[in-house]
């Protein structure tokens, strides 16, 4: 199996901050330990060539409107 690298985009981060963008969700076929929670696309793509990894970019639900409750639908 070959590794890859699940992440998202963060949801309170917006184009153009200085600050980064993607949440690490997991990673499957490889052994590793990463103490970074969020990082940018640059250190992603590395971290991939570095260990022979696909990186995987999670779709996000869409938000209902607030009439009842504020919970995300996902697929």
């Amino acid at each position: 199996m070959a590794a890859k690298i699940f992440y998202r985009e963060r949801a309170k981060i917006g184009e153009g901050d200085r600050q980064p963008r993607f949440k690490l969700v997991a990673i499957a076929g490889v052994e590793m330990k990463l103490y970074g929670k969020h990082l940018r696309k640059s250190e992603l793509k590395q971290i991939a060539n570095e260990i022979g990894a696909e990186l995987v970019l999670l779709k996000g639900g869409e938000k209902k409107e607030k009439n009842d409750e504020d919970v995300s639908v996902y697929d």
